[in-house]
């Protein structure tokens, strides 16, 4: 059984919702789901975890919210090597940068060395069908990276 540890930025409860789905489906999975708001946790607790996400939304025109900044760049500086990681998020298609946070972030983890287990998963708002079906496939996916 392995540690999800989830961290997420929502406004509007749209991410949020996003984040429950995929905790959600790792639990079901038989995995530990540690979810928790960016504000509450370092980016140096996800050494701990097994796989690591970010729920991100996206502000105003491509930028990353104030209070997911300071995580993103601690999230820089660490060495996640042998981690398993993914970014899902919110954004509005209305803005040119759509879920430009969610690139932002798997950029970020590139960085820190962990290995990318799915596809980000970019949601217009909330979650409808066909997003919720794209969620869960990308939780099954991460636990497929698992060694």
């Amino acid at each position: 059984m392995a540690l999800a540890k989830i961290v997420y930025a929502s406004m509007t409860g749209n991410t949020e919702e996003i984040a429950d789905i995929v905790a959600d489906k790792l639990t079901q999975l038989g995995h530990t789901v540690e979810l928790e708001e960016c504000t509450s946790v370092d980016a140096s607790d996800f050494e701990e975890a097994d796989i690591a996400i970010v729920a991100t939304y996206t502000y105003g025109d491509g930028d990353l919210p104030d209070e997911i900044v300071d995580f993103y760049e601690d999230l820089q500086e660490l060495d996640l090597t042998g981690k398993i990681y993914g970014v899902v998020g919110s954004g509005d298609t209305f803005y040119d940068f759509f879920c430009k946070a969610v690139d932002d972030f798997e950029a970020a983890f590139e960085k820190s060395g962990a290995t990318k287990g799915a596809a980000s998963v970019k949601v217009d708002l909330a979650a409808e069908d066909d997003d919720i079906k794209a969620l869960e496939n990308f939780a099954e996916q991460l636990v497929s990276k698992l060694v």
